[in-house]
């Protein structure tokens, strides 16, 4: 069940991307030939007034084909006869859609919150180390970690899993902000409740929800997946993660279906299976805007180079040579693709 979601819901984050490319196109007067779901060999076709909608066999992309995109054709609804406003309005729209609809299920997830464990330390073990003014005291609110913003105590686990002790500290005690440097926190053996567990011995306060403490916890949850992105892309430029770390459409739908049947209650697993959807939408939101040549970011950006270099040459230039840049672009991540499917594929049949 959970592999069927995972597909379609895949599927719906492509379409939703590609029908924010379609609809900012058709607000602004640009021909759209062909809009499609998919990418291959179509399995159905349908003729509208002036644009193609099709449905195509691998649930890998989409895309919104508009005429001129990369050339220059004579007509002044092509994409190349545009002002950059329109321009960028249209390869912005594609992204904007998939973070509106990651923050749509956020909302949806989280409306019914009762309430969130925020950072205000509230007791701390007995087993606990460094107590007093030189550590964390009773009464601290953790504020950030290695320069890390600590919202939530979703934050501080995220934190800690990341940045290896010693730690650079910063708690709010008595309204100012006091950095603990190089301080030492790891988990230890806790005395809980007549058993023994692995824990940091720090208890954070609860906090009753409220609506505007549900507006805020959305909010940093939203931003929370920027920032993870961003750590994965900050790992994969440092070499901390590598290809064989990368997963793809293969990979992306195992991680669901994992997230679903690993849960103790089909609504547990749904509601996983759809905080795991969100992020993914964000994912894909930061993803396509990054200055790479074939991607949304990478057309953007350009139209800031060609704007740049127009302004110094004096004269247009022709969108053909911007269009083979983004082939070439467009050949790299394909091949990208191939080999993060091959690794999906050999990890799947490794276990």
């Amino acid at each position: 069940m959970y592999i069927v979601i995972a597909i379609l819901a895949f599927g719906i984050l492509i379409a939703v991307h590609e029908l924010g490319h379609f609809l900012a196109a058709k607000l602004c007067g640009v021909k759209v030939n062909e809009f499609a779901i998919g990418m291959g060999p179509a399995i159905f076709k349908k003729k509208g007034r002036e644009t193609q909608y099709s449905l195509r066999l691998l649930p890998i992309g989409g895309f919104c084909a508009m005429e001129g995109e990369d050339e220059n054709t004579g007509d002044p609804r092509a994409f190349s006869a545009q002002n950059r406003f329109k321009k960028f309005i249209i390869l912005f729209a594609g992204s904007f859609m998939n973070f509106l609809m990651g923050v749509i299920i956020i909302v949806i997830i989280f409306a019914r919150q009762t309430a969130y464990i925020v950072p205000d330390v509230t007791e701390l073990a007995p087993e606990f180390p460094d107590e007093g003014t030189e550590g964390i005291m009773v009464g601290d609110r953790i504020y950030s970690i290695n320069g890390m913003r600590i919202f939530y105590t979703a934050d501080f686990s995220t934190a800690m899993n990341r940045f290896p002790s010693p730690v650079d500290l910063t708690v709010i005690r008595d309204g100012e902000k006091v950095t603990l440097e190089d301080y030492e926190l790891v988990p230890r053996e806790i005395m809980t409740d007549g058993e023994v567990q692995i824990r940091y011995g720090i208890t954070f306060r609860v906090e009753p929800a409220s609506f505007l403490g549900n507006i805020k916890y959305m909010a940093y949850n939203t931003w929370n997946f920027v920032r993870m992105v961003w750590f994965g892309l900050s790992d994969l430029v440092t070499g901390a993660v590598g290809l064989r770390d990368m997963s793809g459409v293969v990979g992306i739908v195992d991680a669901i279906n994992d997230v679903g049947t690993s849960a103790e209650t089909v609504s547990i697993g749904l509601l996983n299976v759809f905080y795991l959807c969100a992020f993914i939408a964000v994912n894909l939101a930061v993803m396509n805007l990054l200055p790479i040549p074939a991607l949304d970011g990478g057309r953007i950006f350009f139209l800031v180079i060609t704007w740049v270099i127009e302004k110094i040459l004096k004269r247009k230039l022709d969108p053909k040579y911007e269009g083979y840049i983004h082939t070439v672009g467009l050949v790299l991540l394909m091949g990208l693709m191939v080999i993060v499917l091959f690794n999906d594929v050999v990890r799947l049949i490794n276990g």
